[in-house]
Parts: structure tokens; C-alpha cells; sequence
């Protein structure tokens, strides 16, 4: 055979198998198990909110608990006034509800069901806020009270948010909304408990299993003063749940991502996080005679490599079920990269990696936060210092961090010393009971959105609860769009009255299923 004809023939077999393939990936798009929606309607009507539940949370609101990363060094004073607040604006839970209270500030409350053989379920939330910087706390408390709750509406904020509204402890009422720092986080999911568990108690109500609630007071400086101290009570009590809920996922507003559909995000898992300032040793002196090897530029080496050696990808359960049940509403292209991991998952994980949002998904990441050198312009440092913060995905371990760092510095005269660190959650199983109640429950609330598994990339107080439930699920019916995702822990905090009203009707209905 001539040497023409075997290229021929290559050629042919390559252009048979090209089809093949395509043929094969053309199928298999086809016929891949995407989550199907309908455009249904669940004939749910909005529960309408009275003055008085939109007036306690206000006045919660207006309680600046601000919490300190230095513990000791907590203003307790709003702590005591929300916890008598709180004890004041509820009776009905207190007087229908054991209590306990850990640790000073962490408040536990079991609500007695009809079966105490079953396991019971725990609701957490948190009461502690992040500061707002360079504002008074008690700059408000003198101020006259803004509550206008029949103002029209106002549609979603479609900017970023530079100021606030109002003042950010006011607790003001206005255009459809509750502002205040800690309306997002995360006093709306406490006061929504307490609003639905007091109306259920009302109307003669008893779950038909223990229903547990438990609220932080530290959540935003780690929680190992609240949640820690709460699990170790739990675990003192012998105390397994069937289920804990806590926050960690909301209602992605339509359009995000390009998708036309609400996404009700379902955390099963969450990223941990490592912290590390490394210390790089070098030449000082004056910079009028500036050595080689000073250590701001043997720091700036590091930082290079750092950001060379990125972890590598992989698509961990959380998110190939995100995958799977989004990928319906994507563009062909994009379920055929879904559809065929077999052959095309680098190109799907190339693709996924080029976006903050969900390269996040699927690395653990690596940012580097803070540098520091000499403390005068000149003047070359001996000892330059980097602080750099990984967020870890599931699988991979602090150790594996600090490894893979250790092996980037072996060439240079480094220290590298562990600010923080917490390995990532394990992943809770879907679908369980508990899970299924929280997706009927979204279901009847938001009849058109895709409900899915998610991975959380935030912290939360959700992993402490592994030591005594294996299902953990992270999530709160908040429809928000990106922008508004920002107010969290920045300018113009706010919560719509409207979600305020659905995460209420959504806790009665999940302890109604109870």
C-alpha cells in the first residue's frame, strides 16, 4: 500500500471517528438526566405582615450587638439588652418553650413535640452583626423612629451601594424595606423563627417532633464563644439531630448567571479556610544602595508563585448536582460540556475556573490579603511579611495547604506561621427528609425556581453542628439579586418586607412538616 493511500485511509478514520464522537456527545447531551421545570404556579399567596412583626424587628434592629475578633474586648451591653428585648417581645415562645442559656449570650429554646422518640431537628441563626467602620453604634439611639410601612415598594437595587439611606442602627421602615445592618445577617432568620413558632403556639400548634432553636452571639469572630459552647451542650445532653438549618444559601434573583429562573441555592457543604503570614528574610539597608535580594522583593517572588500554582479544579458533589439541575437552562454548548465529563470536563473546568464566582466553586483559592515591609520610605526591610488567605474545597485538607506552601518557600529563608484555620465541612447527603421538606417548602413559595444543592463558600456556624447531625443544610428563602448580595456585611443593608414575610411563612411551613 502506497504511502498515499495509508493517509488516505488515516484520514478517513479519523474523520469516521470525529463523527462517532460527535454523534456519541450529540446523544449524550440528549439524553443527560437534567433537572426538568416547569413554569408552575403553586397558588401560593403571600402572607401579608402586620405593623407589629415589621416593629419587632425593627426595634431588634436598632440593637447595635456588634461583635470584637478580640473577645474580651466585646461591648456586652447590647447583648443584654437584645437578649431582654427578645425575652420581652416573645412571651409567648418563652412561656411555651424550655430555654437555656450558654455561655452568657448563647440562647437555646426546645419546643416539645408529640413524639419525643423521633430524632429532634435545630434551627439556628445568629445575633451578632459586623461593625459598620467609622460609625457610632449609638449614633442612632436618639433619633426619631422612620416607620412608613405602606410606602410603595421599590424594585431591586441594580447598583453598587457607596452610602447608606438610612442610618445603619435606625431599624427605618421605608419603600418596601427594613434597613439596618444585620437585616440580611442575620436577624431576619431569628426573628422569622420567633414570629413563626409564636403564631403556630397561637393557633394550638405542637410539632410532631422536639423542635430546637439556637442562636450565636459570635458567629462573625468565628462562634467558638456561641455555636462551640451550644454544640458542646448539645453533645452534654446526648442530643443527635435529624436535621440542622442554618444560613448559608438564598434565592438567586433571575438573570445571575444568564439563567431566567429564581436558583434556590441549598448549601450541603461548606469551604474551610487557612490563614498564613509568612515571613521572608532578605538584605536590608538604604535604598540608595539597594541590594538584590531584599525581602519585599523576594516576597513579591512568592506572591508570584502563589498565584502560579493555583490548587488544582475538580467538580465535587455539591456542584456537579448544581450542575445537573441548572444545566437545563443553559445553552446547549454548555450542557454538552456538562453532559460529556468523559471528554470534555477540562474544557468545562477551564471554563468554570475563569469567573471569581465559580472558579470559587471549584479550587481552593488563594488570596493574598496583606504585605507589609520597611516602615519608612527609605529604608530596605530585613524581614518582609505576606498574610495570605485559602479557601478550601472539600477534599482538601489545611495540611495539604500548608504543604503545598512550605514547598513553594523551600527556596528562601522563610517563617510561615498559622493565623486561623478550619478544615471544610464534610458534604450532607441529598436528598434526606430534611432536605425534601425544605424543597417543598421552596416549592410552595417560589413554584418557579430551580432548587439545588450548593456549595457554600462563605463561613457559617453550620459545620460546628457536623458533631451532632450528619444532615446539615445551609439555607434561607431570600430572593436577591448581586447586587444586593453586597449589601451583606457593606453599605445600605436591607431587607424587602416582602422577603422579611416569606422567610416567616417559610419556617411555619418547615415546622409544620415537623
Amino acid at each position: 500500500m502506497t504511502a498515499s493511500r495509508l493517509l488516505k485511509n488515516l484520514f478517513i478514520g479519523l474523520f469516521v471517528l470525529l463523527v462517532v464522537i460527535t454523534i456519541i456527545v450529540l446523544v449524550k447531551t440528549k439524553l443527560y438526566p437534567f433537572t426538568k421545570y416547569t413554569d408552575a404556579h403553586s397558588g401560593y399567596l403571600i402572607t401579608d405582615t402586620s405593623t407589629a412583626e415589621l416593629q419587632r424587628f425593627a426595634g431588634g434592629i436598632r440593637i447595635p450587638t456588634v461583635s470584637n475578633s478580640n473577645y474580651s474586648q466585646t461591648n456586652f451591653k447590647p447583648f443584654d439588652d437584645f437578649k431582654a428585648y427578645l425575652r420581652q417581645t416573645f412571651p409567648v415562645a418563652y412561656q411555651s418553650m424550655d430555654t437555656a442559656t450558654i455561655n452568657n449570650y448563647g440562647l437555646v429554646f426546645h419546643w416539645k413535640g408529640k413524639n419525643s422518640s423521633l430524632k429532634p431537628v435545630l434551627f439556628l441563626s445568629h445575633y451578632d452583626v459586623v461593625p459598620v467602620n467609622g460609625y457610632d453604634p449609638y449614633a442612632d439611639a436618639n433619633n426619631a423612629v422612620i416607620f412608613n410601612p405602606n410606602d410603595k415598594p421599590v424594585d431591586h437595587i441594580n447598583t453598587v451601594q457607596k452610602d447608606w439611606e438610612y442610618p445603619p442602627f435606625s431599624g427605618a421602615v421605608a419603600h418596601g424595606r427594613i434597613y439596618g445592618r444585620g437585616t440580611l445577617d442575620m436577624k431576619c432568620m431569628l426573628f422569622g423563627l420567633m414570629e413563626a413558632s409564636t403564631q403556630l403556639i397561637a393557633k394550638g400548634f405542637q410539632p410532631g417532633r422536639d423542635i430546637y432553636f439556637a442562636f450565636g452571639h459570635d458567629e462573625e469572630v468565628s462562634g467558638m464563644n456561641g455555636a462551640g459552647k451550644i454544640v458542646e451542650y448539645f453533645k452534654s445532653k446526648n442530643i443527635e439531630f435529624d436535621a440542622v438549618y442554618d444560613e448559608g444559601g438564598i434565592i438567586a434573583a433571575p438573570g445571575i448567571a444568564g439563567i431566567q429562573k429564581p436558583i434556590a441555592l441549598i448549601g450541603t457543604a461548606e469551604k474551610g479556610f487557612l490563614t498564613l503570614k509568612i515571613k521572608v528574610k532578605g538584605t536590608g539597608g538604604h535604598s540608595s544602595m539597594p541590594p538584590r535580594n531584599s525581602s519585599l522583593v523576594l516576597a513579591a517572588e512568592i506572591i508570584q508563585q502563589l498565584e502560579k500554582e493555583q490548587f488544582k479544579p475538580d467538580i465535587i458533589p455539591p456542584v456537579q448536582n448544581f450542575l445537573k439541575n441548572v444545566g437545563g437552562e443553559m445553552s446547549f454548548i454548555s450542557q454538552m460540556g456538562i453532559a460529556n465529563q468523559w471528554l470534555l470536563k477540562p474544557l468545562l473546568i477551564k471554563t468554570l475556573t475563569k469567573a471569581p464566582n465559580t472558579n470559587a466553586l471549584v479550587r481552593t483559592t488563594t488570596a493574598v490579603t496583606m504585605a507589609k515591609g520597611s516602615d519608612a520610605e527609605n529604608v530596605l526591610p530585613t524581614i518582609s511579611e505576606i498574610t495570605v488567605n485559602f479557601r478550601l474545597l472539600p477534599g482538601t485538607t489545611v495540611a495539604d495547604v500548608v504543604g503545598h506552601v512550605q514547598k513553594i518557600c523551600k527556596p528562601y529563608d522563610t517563617e510561615i506561621n498559622t493565623l486561623s484555620a478550619r478544615e471544610a465541612s464534610g458534604i450532607s447527603p441529598v436528598p434526606t427528609e430534611g432536605y425534601n421538606n425544605m424543597k417543598k417548602n421552596i416549592e410552595r413559595i417560589y413554584p418557579t425556581a430551580i432548587i439545588t444543592p450548593y456549595l457554600t463558600i462563605t463561613g457559617t456556624d453550620a459545620y460546628k453542628y457536623e458533631a451532632v447531625s450528619k444532615n446539615v443544610y445551609r439555607f434561607l428563602p431570600l430572593e436577591i439579586n448581586e447586587y444586593e448580595q453586597k449589601i451583606i456585611h457593606g453599605y445600605n443593608e436591607y431587607i424587602s418586607i416582602e422577603n422579611y414575610r416569606k422567610v416567616i411563612d417559610y419556617f411555619k411551613g418547615m415546622m409544620e412538616a415537623e
